[in-house]
Formats: C-alpha cells, sequence, structure tokens
C-alpha cells in the first residue's frame, strides 16, 4: 500500500516498529541514555523550579497516580508525574544533547516511567518494550528535526524540545500504549497543537517548563486520540502544520518499519560532565587548557596581570551573559563559564551556585571578557569550535583552542565516567544502595521481564528535603 503523506508513514512507524527491529546499537546507546536522564533527573528534584512546578501540580488528583522520582510520598495522575519529572531533567541544564540540537530524553522518559507505573499490572511491561518506546520517541525527535536545515543550528526562534519533544512524547506513549494507527495519527495531529516554546525564556526558570510540558502535552495528546478526537492528518505535511516551527520544512514519507534505519545507531548523544548549556563545554574545555599556561602548582589565577580574555566562539545571542545574575543566566554565559573555569580550574554542579557567581573576582574577570565570532564557527553542535587568548600586561599572549569536548558524540563519556555521574547526581535523592540496584538494572533493561522493579526504585525512601533557592 502507498502511504498518501508523511503524516500516515510517521504513524505507520510508530504502530509498525517491534522489539525485533531495535540494534544491539540503539539499545546500548539508549540504556545509557536512560541513565543519565534518571540522574539528572533525581539530581533535579533539589532545585527551586522544580519545587514551584510541584506545588502547582498538587492542585491535580486522580484514582491513578504515578511517582514524583525520589519522592515517595508525592504522587500525581500520569500527565502531571510526567511534567513535574521532566522539569525535574531540564532543572540544571544536565540532560543529554542530541544533534541536530534538541534535548531527545527529558521529553520522553517521564512518560514511560509514569505510564508504566499506572497501567494495569497485567499484561506486564519488559524493559525491551520500554526500550522501544524510548527509541520511538527518539526517533520520532530526529525525524521531524532532518526535514529542516533550520534545525542543524542551535536554535534562534524555537526551543527545539518544546516542539519535536512534544511529538517524541506522544510517540512514545502512542507505542506504549498500542495505539492503533489512526489513533497514532491523530494524536500526532494534537500533540502539534501542544508544541512550541519561544527561546525568548532561556536562562529563566521558565526553560525547564519547556521539556515538562513536552512529556505531559504528548500524554494528554494521546490520551485525547484515545477518546476519539480527531486532527489533520496531513499536519506534518503541511508548511501551515508542523511547518509553522520552521522557515524551511521539507517532510519526506518514512520508510515502510520493515526497512527501517534507527538515527540512533548513526548518531550518537553527547552527555554533559557538568549542568549548563552544551556550548559552553567547549569554552570551558579551551578555558581549562589556557589556565596552565597561568597557573603553576597551587597558585592562584594572576587575576590583576590579566588584560582581557577573547572568546571566539559562534554567534548565539542567547548564551551570550556578560555579567550573569542568576544560576540560569550563568547556565547560558560564555562569559561566566570561561571565568569561573579560569578561576577554579574546572566546572561543576556548585560551580552555578548564587555565591559563586557573585565573587567579586569573576565580576573582574568579566569585565576583561570579549567576545568575536569568527566566520568559520557556526552555531552548529557538529562543527562549532571555542578558541581563547588571554592577554597579560606584559605583553603575552596564550591561545588554546577547543574543537570537541570530553561527553560531546565525537569524544563520548566511557560508562565508568558515565555510571559516576549518576552516583553523583541520584545520591542527592535516593540511598546508595537503591543507586546501585538502578545501575544494575538500566544496565541489563532488556533483559528485565517486568519494568514494575524499575518503577518501584523510582519512588524508595529519599534523604530529606531540601530545597535550594540557589540551586
Amino acid at each position: 500500500m502507498k502511504l498518501k503523506s508523511v503524516t500516515e508513514s510517521f504513524a505507520k512507524v510508530i504502530h509498525g516498529l517491534k522489539v525485533g527491529h531495535l540494534t544491539d546499537h540503539v539499545i546500548q546507546r539508549s540504556k545509557r541514555m536512560i541513565l543519565d536522564t534518571l540522574g539528572v533527573g533525581f539530581l533535579g528534584t533539589s532545585t527551586e523550579v522544580f519545587h514551584k512546578a510541584g506545588e502547582y501540580s498538587k492542585i491535580y488528583s486522580s484514582s491513578v497516580s504515578s511517582t514524583v522520582w525520589g519522592r515517595p510520598d508525592f504522587r500525581l495522575p500520569p500527565t502531571y508525574a510526567a511534567f513535574v519529572n521532566g522539569v525535574a531533567i531540564h532543572s540544571m541544564d544536565f540532560d543529554d544533547t542530541w544533534y541536530p540540537a534538541t534535548h531527545p530524553s527529558g521529553a520522553v522518559l517521564p512518560v514511560l516511567m509514569a505510564l508504566s507505573e499506572a497501567l494495569p499490572p497485567s499484561p506486564k511491561c519488559s524493559g525491551l518494550d520500554l526500550l522501544l518506546a524510548f527509541n520511538v520517541g527518539i526517533e520520532v525527535q530526529g525525524r521531524l528535526m532532518h526535514f529542516s536545515k533550520e534545525a542543524n543550528d542551535i536554535p534562534k526562534r524555537f526551543h527545539p524540545p518544546s516542539v519535536v519533544g512534544t511529538l517524541g512524547s506522544a510517540a512514545a506513549a502512542s507505542k506504549f500504549l498500542g495505539l492503533s494507527m489512526r489513533n497514532c495519527q491523530d494524536a500526532l495531529a494534537i500533540a502539534v497543537s501542544h508544541a512550541g516554546a519561544p527561546m525568548a525564556n532561556a536562562a529563566t526558570q521558565t526553560k525547564p517548563l519547556h521539556i515538562g510540558n513536552a512529556a505531559r502535552h504528548g500524554i494528554e495528546a494521546v490520551f485525547l486520540a484515545m477518546l476519539g478526537l480527531q486532527g489533520n492528518k496531513q499536519v506534518l505535511d503541511m508548511k501551515a502544520g508542523f511547518g509553522a516551527f520552521y522557515a524551511n520544512y521539507s517532510p519526506k514519507v518514512l520508510p515502510d518499519p520493515d526497512s527501517h534505519t534507527w538515527l540512533l545507531d548513526q548518531q550518537d548523544v553527547a552527555f554533559k560532565i557538568f549542568p549548563a548549556h552544551l556550548a559552553t563545554h567547549w569554552v570551558a574545555e579551551a578555558a581549562a587548557s589556557v589556565r596552565k599556561h597561568l597557573v603553576r602548582d597551587s597558585t592562584l589565577l594572576p587575576i590583576d596581570h590579566i588584560e582581557r580574555i577573547v572568546l571566539r566562539i559562534p554567534n548565539v545571542q542567547y548564551v551570550n551573559r556578560p555579567f550573569p545574575d542568576s544560576e540560569h543566566e550563568a547556565r547560558h554565559s560564555f562569559q561566566y563559564v570561561a571565568c569561573a573555569t579560569l578561576l577554579d580550574g574546572a566546572i561543576a554542579v556548585p560551580s552555578f551556585h548564587k555565591c559563586q557567581i557573585d565573587r567579586p573576582q569573576v565580576r573582574e574577570l568579566l569585565g576583561k571578557v570579549e567576545l568575536e565570532h569568527p566566520q568559520d564557527n557556526l552555531p552548529n553542535f557538529d562543527t562549532m569550535y571555542c578558541e581563547i587568548s588571554v592577554a597579560l600586561k606584559d605583553g603575552a599572549i596564550f591561545t588554546e583552542r577547543s574543537d570537541t569536548f570530553y561527553g560531546h558524540w565525537r569524544k563520548p563519556l566511557s560508562q565508568r565516567d558515565l555510571q559516576e555521574k549518576f552516583r553523583a547526581n541520584a545520591t542527592k535523592a535516593l540511598s546508595c544502595h537503591t543507586v546501585e540496584k538502578l545501575i544494575k538494572i538500566v544496565d541489563n533493561l532488556e533483559e528485565l521481564e517486568d519494568c514494575s522493579v524499575l518503577t518501584a526504585l523510582l519512588k524508595e525512601h529519599s534523604l530529606p528535603e531540601m530545597v535550594s533557592k540557589s540551586i
């Protein structure tokens, strides 16, 4: 049967892909994404934005409920559990990043965890069922981004997870709940009307809501489709449909499920080693290299001897913040990450505490930073670089360049370091025993017969609740 539309082909792929279509490569990569996403989600439960989203969501109740990760006494309807857990995942900008640019996992994993817990105990959901639905949600996001040249660049108009993530959430939920092809098509159409958030709210507490809303709206679209709500059957084909989000939208019919190839097989994700916008990771690596010329042994950075600091980076305006005033602005500041790295030698979770941002030494260094935008340094996570030059008052100039940082898909985080990141993040909310059990379960997820074993660990007793006003 020849398919009539792009939208129909997406529905056929969502409906038609089976566990047997998963490749070993895709399974291994997606397990790493799941572990990392769980970790940053647990860490995110300590943030102020998570606390606010949780307080808001308490107004909703249902006879069916799912766990807010790491909070055994806090349960919400699946849609709002997915929302709050999605907010936690992106609350520090610590979640994975793909190319073309989006945060793929945060909009999908909370949906599947919430639905898995809320479903009747029979039939059981296996780890392979979870992996399949997760990868369908990731795949739909990637396919949509490949329909636009604009999507290759770091975004200027819409935050990608709020656009493709919403449809990825709907696709994953559709697969997980076993929707018909027709209902899959309607769920995508409904999701498009829920999608989109402007970049103006980057570097504010509102930005994490983009991931939470993508998760929530995807589930809502699926629930509405299951009730028979209909949408435009060609919503992905039209410039007035999904094409409204992209200036050069050029969709294509997807191949039949039996000849399907996974984008995750071809393109891995980046895992961050500190919680900030991905472009700042090139800056941190270059700044750490320059620092070795300026600081010997345990001496302090000679701030008074520095004349100026030049960053040669892509022209990304929402990461150009000369004097950030909050943790969210600092996470989106080329200048701050450069100066903090020069001062401290490395960036970590505490680097974005307000007391660190407001240090007099940091403010003095920020006043010496200049930006340059070389024509060959495009705003693209696959090709960008950062070059830093530090000029001293005696005329000496030290220059270093980073083309690929550790954690980028060209320089992947080792499994050991990925697990160490998970431990550091998850132990903020869970016992060490539970953390180790989660690592083992996710590492063998394709062999798990019943996902309730996994979801049970997400509601293990956590440490006493502590909501920081600075992170």
